[in-house]
């Protein structure tokens, strides 16, 4: 959703890097440039207005003036202003003392209540609560027995006595709710209301008339992202007629501007509690201000990516493959690797998942056509694979490879592909086990490997060949022999003789490094 102000905002900040000091001209084109952004985003007007002016305030003191990177600092301020926009901090779900805790979902028709009711009791159960959808909107057609199939898919209880299709007193059914939710032992209450095309005054006392029979610990405002600018307005419509706790955003998956995303927290002083961006059940989760920042601005979201990775893998089976591969590429086995890509597969989809890691908006193009059926057809040329050949994928010869590929319905070189890349991954994987980084970069401290690779660098003389001719060598080894005595008859720092710390000279290939 937010693909366009992210590209804008990043070719704004391309032109800040590699000055060492801002001038006021410069901020002031970059104040521009991103007001632009946020115009054509949709955000609304006096957001617009109240965040360019923090930005250059802050950007114009001492705080950017002093700074040794100015750019980045520049960058800081408006992730920390973004931040402040969207409402601050995480807003957390208020339950009641006494149960049930009565949650009322309210907005216009089409924004998505009915659906995101299930989204939330799926994710309410999660967290270990036992939630009840209420059908209280008795006016949209079949909006009862849709609530219901929600309700069975997401696996929570639901409570809609009446049929609906313009039949029933909505609130009525809110009132029974809550002894129904305490006789069969819900602890929370979710209430779908009614929603109109628009604002109006018969919706408005059906909202108020519900929440004053039910007095409901919050008051979820749905806002549909992909309206921009009349999202925002209904917002503070609803908020002055009936009143809300917190907002809902629905469909940001969309492809709208995402506008209202960044305006009704601000515009409402409500926080936005909950964001959807899909149409599974699992997508959907708390909206965190400063994750979505720093998606906004390219930098990914790993906290979110942690999080999804831990509700998904086990800590007993990541230390067992840790374990596993640490023993030596060849004990990992493309059973392993399948079961690696199904866990995987669980945390959602992949290219969402490729969204979070940082820099990944340099090339969301190749992300967003990725084929996420190339996962299930790996998944069948494994599976379409003997025991021994996943145990040991040497034994593929050319026969195998056909049989495979029959299989599994995928061309021959599909197969021989996949083992190559398996083999690759697996020597990567298994290096990284054992501390030795990515390949092509050096070890990372404290990871482990670091005494092999230091005997073999001693045992190698730090990568320099020893001579065959014994003449020769015996030269070689007087003259080190040499320079070794003269560093010990220096200084402490293991300087030559008659040299000191500050006329110490770097060698060349590392005053790369110091600028």
């Amino acid at each position: 959703m937010f693909d366009t102000l992210s590209d804008r905002l990043a070719n704004t900040f391309k032109s800040l890097r590699g000055k060492g000091r801002l001038t006021e001209a410069d901020i002031d084109a970059t104040a521009r440039e991103i007001r632009i952004a946020l115009l054509e985003a949709d955000v609304a007007l006096p957001v617009v207005r109240a965040f360019i002016r923090q930005v250059k305030e802050r950007s114009l003191g001492a705080e950017v003036s002093k700074a040794l990177n100015p750019a980045q600092t520049v960058i800081k301020i408006v992730n920390e202003e973004l931040i402040t926009i969207l409402g601050g901090e995480t807003r957390r779900l208020r339950f009641a003392k006494t149960a049930p805790t009565v949650i009322m979902l309210a907005g216009l028709q089409g924004a998505g209540k009915t659906t995101l009711a299930g989204k939330l009791g799926h994710w309410l159960k999660a967290q270990g609560h036992a939630p009840l959808l209420v059908a209280c909107d008795l006016q949209r057609p079949n909006a009862v027995n849709q609530l219901g199939v929600v309700a069975e898919r997401a696996g929570v209880g639901f409570y809609g006595p009446q049929p609906g299709n313009g039949v029933g007193d909505p609130v009525q059914v809110a009132k029974d709710s809550i002894e129904y939710a305490r006789t069969k032992q819900f602890d929370i209450v979710i209430v779908d209301t009614a929603g109109r095309l628009g604002i109006d005054a018969e919706m408005m006392q059906q909202a108020a008339d519900i929440r004053d029979a039910v007095s409901p610990d919050e008051i979820l405002f749905v806002v549909d992202a992909m309206i921009g600018q009349d999202a925002v307005n209904t917002a503070e419509a609803f908020r002055d007629g009936v009143g809300f706790d917190g907002v809902v955003l629905s469909k940001l998956d969309g492809d709208a501007r995402g506008g209202a995303a960044l305006s009704v927290a601000h515009v409402t002083g409500k926080q936005i509690m909950f964001a959807s961006n899909g149409e599974k059940l699992d997508d959907f989760d708390a909206f965190h201000p400063d994750r979505m920042a720093s998606r906004i601005l390219g930098m990914g979201d790993m906290l979110s990516l942690i999080e999804k990775a831990e509700q998904t893998f086990s800590q007993d089976e990541a230390e067992k493959m840790a374990a596993k591969l640490a023993k030596g590429p060849k004990e990992f086995t493309l059973d392993d690797f399948l079961s690696q890509m199904e866990q995987v597969r669980k945390m959602g989809s992949i290219s969402k998942l490729l969204g979070m890691l940082p820099g990944m908006g340099q090339i969301k193009d190749q992300i967003n056509n990725l084929d996420e059926r190339d996962v299930d057809r790996t998944a069948a040329i494994i599976k379409s694979m003997t025991p021994a050949e996943r145990q040991d994928p040497t034994i593929i010869n050319g026969s195998r490879r056909a049989r495979i590929a029959k299989g599994s319905g995928v061309d021959v070189s599909a197969v021989k592909n996949l083992v190559e890349r398996f083999f690759d991954a697996r020597k990567m994987m298994s290096r990284m086990a054992q501390g030795g980084g990515m390949p092509g970069m050096p070890g990372i401290p404290g990871m482990g490997g670091g005494a092999a690779r230091k005997k073999k660098q001693v045992k190698q003389g730090k990568g320099k060949r020893q001579s065959g001719n014994p003449m020769k060598r015996k030269a070689e080894e007087q003259a080190a022999a040499a320079r070794r005595e003269q560093a010990q008859a220096g200084n402490p720092l293991g300087l030559p003789a008659g040299q000191d710390g500050q006329n110490f000279e770097l060698p060349d290939e590392f005053k790369k490094f110091m600028g």
